[in-house]
C-alpha cells in the first residue's frame, strides 16, 4: 500500500516505511526532528518542472504529464519502492500546501501502476 502525507503531520504508526520525495528540504523541519527511513531525491520532480509548476507557468495537468515522462527514467528506482509497498506500507512524504495536487499524487499513482 503507497499513501501520502504531509511532512508537518504527526507520524504514525500506520505510516509503515517513511519516504521524503521532495528535492528541497521541508522549510521549518529539523532534520533530526522527521521521522523518515529515506530521502529520495531521484523520484522528485526535476528543479525547473517544480519551478514551473509552482509559478503557475504551467497547470497541474501539464505538470502530471511532464512529471511521468521525468519518473520514466527512474524506473529501476520507482520499482524498488513499489516491491517494498507490496511488503509493507510505504508512505510518500511532502512539504507542499496543497494535499490533491501535488507531486507526491502523481508519484504514488505511478509506483502502483508499477505493481500491476
Amino acid at each position: 500500500m503507497i499513501q501520502c502525507k504531509r511532512v508537518y503531520e504527526t507520524p504514525a504508526p500506520e505510516d509503515g516505511y517513511r519516504v521524503l520525495v521532495d528535492r528541497l528540504w521541508p522549510r521549518g523541519v529539523k532534520k533530526e526532528a522527521l521521522t523518515c527511513d529515506e530521502w529520495c531525491k531521484a523520484l522528485a520532480p526535476s528543479s525547473a518542472l517544480r519551478k514551473a509548476f509552482h509559478g503557475e507557468a504551467i497547470d497541474f495537468t501539464t505538470f502530471s504529464k511532464e512529471y511521468r515522462a521525468e519518473l520514466q527514467s527512474q524506473v529501476a528506482e520507482g520499482q524498488r519502492l513499489a516491491h517494498l509497498a507490496k511488503q509493507q506500507t510505504v508512505t510518500l512524504i511532502y512539504g507542499a500546501k496543497n494535499t490533491e495536487q501535488n507531486h507526491a499524487r502523481v508519484l504514488a499513482t505511478w509506483l502502483e501502476s508499477l505493481t500491476r
